[in-house]
C-alpha cells in the first residue's frame, strides 16, 4: 500500500516535470482572482503622463477593491524595455503593463529587432485614456492662430521651427502629418524630452511647440504658452476654447496618443474580463474622470475586443506613417 502511494507520487512528479513552464504556473481559478499583489509595469520614468495614469489606476483599484496593485517603473528605449518585460512574464494576470501608442504601435517600426509583436505577444485588457497633441507657441509670439503659421510657412518654406520631445515620437510624427495635410514645410527641432522643448519654445528659441497636452498644460494655464490647435477629432474638455486642426481647415485630421492596460498573451479570459470590468468602473466615476482630465487627457473605456481592434488597426497604420517620415532609431 505504502509502495503504491510512493509510486503514485513519483508518477505525478514526473508528469508535472514534463509540463511546459507556463502550464506549471498556476492560473487563477475563476472567482479567486486576485489572490496576491498585482504588478503594474510602467515603461517610463516617474512623473510622465504614462506614470501618472498608471499610478492613478493602481491606487484606485487598490482603494475601490481592496486589491494590492503596485506600480513598477521599468523605463528605457522609448518604453520598449518595460513592454519586453511584460511579454516575458507568466500569463497569470499578476504582471500587467500600462502601454501607450509610442511604445506599442510606433516603437516596433522605429527600433530594429524588437523580440515581440504587440498584436501577438500581448493581450489587450483595458483602454484607459487618450490625449490630443497640442500645437502651441509662446504668448509673445506673432502667431495668433494656426492660419498664421500656415501662411508664414507657405511664404518661406522651412523657416518656421517647431520643437518636439524627440525624433520618431508620436508627437514628432503628428507634426510631420500636419505638414503633409497643410502642404507646408516646417523645420523640426528634436529634443531629448518634452521639458527641454517646452523651455525653448517659451524662450522663443523655437517658434512652435508640438507636445502632448499633459506636458504643456501647466504653462498654458499659467498664461505663458498660447495653444493654437489640438490634433484630436474633438476639442479637448481641458481646453474647450481651443479649435482642432480639423476645424482650422484640415478636415479629417485626427492624431491622438492613447494609454491602456495589457497582459502577456495567454492570460485567461476570465482574468482579462475581471480587470477590464474593474478599470471601466473606475473610468465611470466622477473623481477618476476629474483626475484624468486634470492631466489634459480624456478617459475612454473600451471592451477588450475594442481595445484589441484599436491596437491592431493602428499597428498597421503607423507602419506606413513611420516609413514615410524616414524616422529610425538604431
Amino acid at each position: 500500500m505504502l509502495r503504491r502511494h510512493i509510486l503514485s507520487l513519483a508518477t505525478l512528479a514526473c508528469a508535472l516535470g514534463a509540463m511546459p513552464a507556463h502550464a506549471q504556473t498556476s492560473a487563477p481559478a475563476a472567482g479567486t482572482y486576485p489572490a496576491k499583489p498585482i504588478r503594474l509595469i510602467v515603461p517610463f520614468p516617474p512623473g510622465g503622463g504614462t506614470d501618472i495614469l498608471a499610478r492613478l489606476v493602481a491606487a484606485k483599484l487598490t482603494e475601490a477593491n481592496k486589491w494590492t496593485v503596485v506600480a513598477d517603473n521599468k523605463p528605457g528605449a522609448g518604453g520598449t524595455i518595460g513592454i519586453t518585460e511584460a511579454v516575458k512574464a507568466a500569463p497569470t494576470g499578476y504582471d500587467i503593463v500600462m502601454g501607450q501608442k509610442d511604445n506599442l504601435v510606433i516603437g516596433p517600426w522605429l527600433y530594429k529587432n524588437l523580440p515581440w509583436d504587440p498584436t501577438k505577444d500581448l493581450t489587450a485588457v483595458a483602454h484607459v485614456a487618450y490625449t490630443p497633441v497640442v500645437i502651441a507657441t509662446s504668448v509673445n509670439s506673432k502667431y495668433k492662430s494656426l492660419a498664421d503659421v500656415v501662411a508664414a510657412a507657405k511664404a518661406a518654406p522651412g523657416t518656421v521651427t517647431y520643437g518636439s520631445p524627440g525624433n520618431g515620437t508620436s508627437i514628432h510624427l503628428a507634426g510631420d502629418l500636419f505638414e503633409k495635410a497643410a502642404g507646408i514645410k516646417l523645420s523640426h527641432v528634436p529634443y531629448k524630452g518634452s521639458n527641454p522643448a517646452l523651455m525653448d519654445a517659451l524662450a522663443g528659441n523655437v517658434e512652435l511647440l508640438v507636445s502632448s497636452l499633459p506636458s504643456a498644460m501647466g504653462q498654458i494655464k499659467a498664461g505663458k504658452l498660447r495653444p493654437l490647435a489640438v490634433t484630436s477629432a474633438k476639442r479637448s474638455s481641458s481646453l474647450p476654447d481651443v479649435p482642432t486642426v480639423a476645424e482650422s481647415g484640415f478636415k479629417g485630421f485626427d492624431v491622438s496618443t492613447w494609454y491602456g492596460v495589457l497582459a502577456p498573451a495567454g492570460t485567461p479570459p476570465a482574468v482579462v474580463n475581471t480587470l477590464n470590468a474593474e478599470v471601466n468602473k473606475l473610468l465611470a466615476t466622477a473623481d477618476m474622470k476629474a483626475a484624468i482630465q486634470a492631466q489634459g487627457a480624456e478617459p475612454q473605456a473600451m471592451s477588450p475586443e475594442q481595445f484589441s481592434t484599436l491596437l491592431k488597426n493602428e499597428y498597421v497604420q503607423w507602419k506606413g506613417i513611420v516609413e514615410a517620415s524616414g524616422a529610425r532609431i538604431e
